[in-house]
């Protein structure tokens, strides 16, 4: 009968934890190399004469008949320019006419600022009476109208110059400082 030579264990099992080691070694070396690449950057949206609209839950807040807008990718940010025919709506009526040069929007929160050439006009007034300025800012969480830059306001032929106004749609109150102008009043 032919004696069969004692394996060395020791020295095989030494040898496999090596290879192990190196291989665990190798591929977290080596971990990563292979994904795929990162998709390219979000790209924004252009859109080219049409119409933005932002809605609350239950009624209109504003819309906008545009020129040009430039949207972020999730179109939840943007600007829009050559505003021909803006409204804003009060308890979900037109209230105010507004155009601009330029108005860069929030979808989400559905605020906006207007700047450039901005002018505001109350709609079905009989007194015909307006703003012209170059700053507004709509707040809709508080339903304020704010025009924080020197305006205009007109009414009939008479025109005031007023600093600072602020119209809060839910009390019906507005603001005016610093007024620079007459009035003539109709007699009695």
């Amino acid at each position: 009968m032919k004696r069969f030579k004692r394996l060395p264990w020791k020295r095989i099992a030494y040898v496999a934890i090596g290879v192990l080691a190196v291989y665990l070694i190798v591929g977290i070396i080596l971990a990563g190399h292979d994904l795929p690449p990162m998709p390219p950057g979000q790209v924004g949206i252009s859109l080219a004469g049409g119409h933005v609209r932002g809605n609350r839950i239950t009624t209109k807040s504003w819309s906008f008949d545009y020129t040009t807008a430039h949207l972020s990718a999730d179109g939840t940010t943007g600007v829009v320019n050559g505003v021909k025919h803006g409204i804003i709506y009060k308890k979900g009526k037109p209230h105010l006419l507004v155009s601009a040069e330029s108005i860069a929007l929030d979808t989400q929160m559905l605020n906006f600022t207007a700047t450039g050439k901005v002018h505001v006009e109350l709609i079905g007034d009989p007194a015909h009476r307006s703003f012209d300025t170059d700053l507004i800012t709509w707040t809709n969480a508080t339903k304020i109208l704010s025009m924080p830059h020197p305006s205009y306001l007109h009414s009939g032929h008479q025109t005031l110059k007023i600093e600072d106004v602020t119209i809060n749609f839910k009390t019906d109150q507005i603001h005016i400082s610093r007024i620079v102008g007459g009035v003539a009043l109709p007699s009695p």
